[in-house]
């Protein structure tokens, strides 16, 4: 479908303010006529007009540069180049925005290599999608409908006409939120480095940026400064913002202008609102009350406080513990639950990996039907399609086969127990940034590994439901029905 801009037209863009869908009756059939006509089509050509290249080459080609750089003797505080096999680590989880980390950032990694390792959290925060699409555009001054469609399945909307307003949205959104996180950092930062600009000013940068994109990397030893609530609260509810996903942002930011109560807000906003609140609720409650005692992890519980200030100590860190962060130790009953957490992930076109939580809300939904003998699945009066069952269904089984194997290769090449394994793939695909140490520089067959699933995670979800439900020739023949048992 070459050349073709599916604009609004005039007469309705002001009543429609940009959200409308409008097309000619026979633009489909124009498009199908003009695209059977032989002609040359060059390189760029067929990656534009096959949106799964484009973005491939697009991730391909940042690793590769990443990777590059970060071998560099000037990304090393030592001056020595880095080996490859970590370089390539590195890069795939900053710009997976994962963050797991096989060498420390603030030791290993001049001023130099953390600004490549920055750089590269951000554009892969930002979206493979987001710039896949930016490229697109500027090659071919409109977005091909194949290219739009794609995009919109990333963003979170199923309007043609809504993709270029919406990518602007999403740079605006994204650098106003890391903008107004810097600035709420500063003075906590500031009073922790006495005063020192340049130190502050580039650990709020880092932070800002970090925290929003959900990556688990930080720039000196001293970690997140959890105990600071100056600069742990910020952090925190950067990274919250981050998980809700750029569809949820924009519903509530188009709800609040237009004074719309929640009970109008979007089906995904409810669904991912609720179920992002529940999972983080579950996760608080969990690590305050089996992790209460773990000295190796709570490392400042027995510090000289009163009882009134060691609660708070204690929740912020709990909290902290229920975003992307890097953690020292915790039992075996929390490596399997995180492992779960780790593998739903955030919200639909957000900075998190995994399934995503409506796809698990969709699954647990149409679980409730089933075993409640209803056909339709329905939730917050509003009915949800068979396709969007049926396509939540289909990733989250995908996926769970995806990690299992991945965590049975790692035990092969560790000697890992499962959990351990597990824990760390669930962590590489969900774009966690946690792991308890499988990950090591000297063990480039785990480290292919995971970051194989990091890849998968950040673009696995996206690309099975857009195979899965794309459009299709209907079924010339459709076979009688005969049932099976199941359960």
């Amino acid at each position: 479908m070459a050349k073709l801009a599916f604009d609004e037209s005039s007469s309705n863009k002001e009543t429609s303010r940009g959200y409308a869908w409008w097309f000619s009756g026979d633009t489909f059939e124009q498009a199908a006529a003009a695209d059977r006509k032989p002609r040359r089509r060059d390189l760029l050509t067929n990656l534009v007009s096959h949106p799964g290249r484009l973005t491939i080459l697009y991730l391909v080609t940042l690793i590769v540069i990443a990777t590059f750089l970060l071998q560099s003797p000037l990304s090393t505080q030592s001056g020595l180049s880095t080996s490859g096999i970590v370089a390539f680590f590195t890069a795939v989880s900053a710009l997976s925005t994962c963050g797991i980390q096989v060498v420390n950032t603030a030791t290993h990694w001049s001023t130099f290599g953390q600004g490549v390792i920055l750089l590269s959290v951000q554009m892969g925060g930002l979206g493979v999608m987001t710039f896949a699409s930016i490229v697109g555009l500027a090659a071919n001054r409109h977005l091909k409908a194949s290219q739009r469609l794609l995009t919109a399945n990333e963003l979170g909307t199923n309007k043609l006409s809504e993709i270029k307003g919406v990518l602007r949205v999403v740079l605006g959104t994204t650098f106003i939120i890391e903008a107004i996180t810097f600035i709420a950092l500063f003075p906590g930062l500031w009073r922790i480095n006495k005063g020192d600009l340049m130190h502050t000013s580039w650990q709020a940068l880092f932070f800002a940026v970090a925290s929003y994109n959900n990556a688990g990397f930080t720039p000196d030893i001293a970690g997140l400064h959890v105990d600071s609530w100056a600069v742990g609260l910020p952090i925190l509810f950067s990274a919250f913002c981050g998980t809700l996903g750029f569809p949820v942002i924009l519903n509530l930011v188009r709800s609040a202008k237009q004074h719309r109560p929640p009970r109008r807000w979007s089906l995904h906003t409810k669904i991912t609102l609720a179920t992002t609140f529940s999972l983080l609720a579950l996760s608080l409650i969990w690590f305050l009350a089996v992790e209460w005692n773990n000295p190796q992890l709570f490392h400042n519980a027995d510090a000289p406080h009163d009882s009134a200030s060691r609660s708070p100590l204690r929740l912020c860190q709990g909290l902290r513990d229920s975003t992307p962060s890097v953690i020292p130790f915790v039992s075996e009953p929390t490596k399997v639950f995180m492992s779960a957490i780790m593998f739903i992930g955030g919200g639909s076109a957000s900075t998190a990996g995994g399934i995503r939580v409506t796809t698990f809300a969709v699954v647990l939904l149409v679980c409730r039907s089933a075993f409640t003998g209803k056909q339709d699945v329905n939730v917050f009066h509003k009915r949800i399609a068979a396709q969007t069952r049926m396509t939540a269904v289909s990733v989250a089984a995908a996926c769970l086969a995806l990690v299992y194997v991945i965590s049975l290769s790692i035990m092969l090449v560790t000697g890992a127990t499962f959990s351990a394994a597990l824990f760390d793939t669930c962590s590489a695909f969900g774009l966690g940034g946690y792991s308890v140490g499988v990950a090591q520089a000297g063990n480039p067959a785990a480290l292919t590994l995971l970051a194989a699933a990091m890849i998968i995670g950040r673009l696995g979800p996206m690309t099975i439901a857009y195979a899965i439900s794309r459009p299709q020739h209907s079924e010339a023949v459709r076979y009688p029905v005969e049932p099976v048992v199941v359960g």
